[in-house]
């Protein structure tokens, strides 16, 4: 009977606020556009171009496709923010899409951490015969980890309860009495920052490195090419602090105030701190293409080779019509006055029709 008052409080809180929703709406649909170009020509250049399939293919395979499965999900976000916060289709598709987006995130988070510790004990070198993971064993865990995902996504899917507003979808809604899902989106948290403490460590630890060795060895023929890589590796770790970080840490505080009692006014604040943060962690899915753009070697030859010759390609077809617009002038009959010029000039020899 206590809390009679704040849950009244709480279900007269209102969150229309339409301050985000062209924000959003654009966003959104820039995310949608980029990562479903990004990672459909990623995924293109791995299973047509790409021929070693160690570890790391296997996980940067799996993570394009975790990228554009995500992406595929925004087109109804942008419809929902376009129609101004209006939920226009069947409310199952709102539970699907939701923790599909969800599931696909944190696949990539937990593909990038496996990469990053992939490629750091690479560069350990502690015996030639140690791998932190063999192909099978890559092809394995990528399954399972789908299998999870896929499992948790469909469990969550069945037994969530029927909107209470069935016209409203990705908003707030209190946990009151179902705070296990609160529970659950903590444990989340808490396994995005065991892989981020995995990443930190394993890329710092690879830049690390490559600087000694290019500032002790200055005279080593690959010194700039370490720099090069060690800065690379201070990049990716940028890109993926600033898109994961910030959500997980304005996570905790929503996920708080869906399960205790706190003020319209701060359940707004973290509303809207969460609806900017879930933002820049879309934002992975387009800029992950960038991470193969550096992390790969081979993925770099193959696209700059594509692009090379597509322009190459271009000016080639440009030449061509040239080369035929100028073969039809010199066949067409040349008028009196051309004819003399050119004889006055010496430079061909015209006979007369």
């Amino acid at each position: 009977m206590a809390l009679e008052p704040n849950s009244t409080r709480h279900h007269n809180c209102s969150m229309d606020d339409n301050s985000l929703r062209v924000l959003l709406a654009v966003s959104y649909s820039l995310i949608f556009l980029l990562g479903l170009v990004g990672n459909v020509l990623a995924l293109w250049v791995f299973l047509r171009l790409h021929t070693k399939k160690n570890s790391v293919w296997i996980f940067l395979v799996n993570l394009a496709m975790a990228d554009l499965l995500l992406v595929i999900c925004l087109p109804l976000r942008v419809a929902y923010h376009v129609n101004h916060e209006h939920w226009a289709f069947p409310s199952v598709l709102c539970k699907f899409v939701g923790n599909a987006f969800y599931t696909n995130m944190y696949i990539s988070i937990v593909l990038l951490g496996l990469i990053s510790v992939d490629r750091y004990l690479k560069l350990q070198k502690v015996s030639k015969k140690q791998r932190f993971l063999s192909s099978r064993q890559s092809k394995v865990t990528c399954c399972l980890l789908w299998v999870l995902a896929i499992g948790v996504m469909v469990t969550l899917i069945v037994f969530a309860k029927d909107q209470a507003e069935p016209n409203k979808c990705f908003h707030y809604r209190r946990l009151i009495n179902n705070k296990w899902k609160g529970y659950f989106n903590l444990a989340l948290v808490f396994t995005f920052f065991v892989v981020y403490g995995a990443f930190i460590t394993s890329y710092g630890k690879i830049a690390k490195w490559l600087f000694q060795v290019s500032l002790n060895k200055p005279e080593f023929p690959n010194t700039a090419k370490y720099s090069r890589t060690a800065r690379k590796s201070f990049f990716i770790l940028f890109l993926f602090t600033l898109c994961f970080v910030p959500y997980h840490v304005v996570r905790i505080f929503y996920i708080l105030s869906q399960m205790v009692d706190v003020s319209c006014q701060w359940v707004k604040v973290v509303n809207k701190g969460n609806e900017i943060a879930l933002l820049l962690s879309a934002l992975n899915s387009c800029l992950d293409p960038v991470i193969y753009f550096l992390l790969c070697g081979s993925v770099r030859k193959v696209i700059v080779r594509m692009l090379r010759d597509t322009f190459c390609l271009e000016a080639l077809a440009g030449f061509s019509s040239s080369s035929n617009e100028m073969g039809r002038n010199q066949h067409d009959p040349l008028t009196e006055s051309q004819s003399s010029t050119l004889r006055r000039g010496g430079a061909i020899h015209v006979n007369s029709p």
